[in-house]
């Protein structure tokens, strides 16, 4: 089962993409949901949302910093 260290570092990098546009912050939280979700214990679910959600975060766009033109 993946620590909450896992999971709450995944949302903290989301949350830091989400807020900033940090392409960094969506690779690396694209890489904690592919641990996620290749752990044995993991629902058919999580897995598919941790995928969704990876897959997402690598292909999007980057985006700018907040406060850079």
């Amino acid at each position: 089962m993946p620590s909450n260290e896992l999971w709450a570092g995944a949302l903290s990098l989301l949350l830091i993409h989400h807020e900033t546009g940090c392409r960094h912050s969506a690779l690396h939280a694209a890489r904690l949901l592919d641990r996620i979700g290749a752990f044995d214990d993991v629902d058919t679910d999580i897995r598919n949302l941790c995928e969704r959600a990876s897959s997402r975060l690598s292909s999007a766009k980057e985006q700018h910093h907040a406060g850079t033109a």
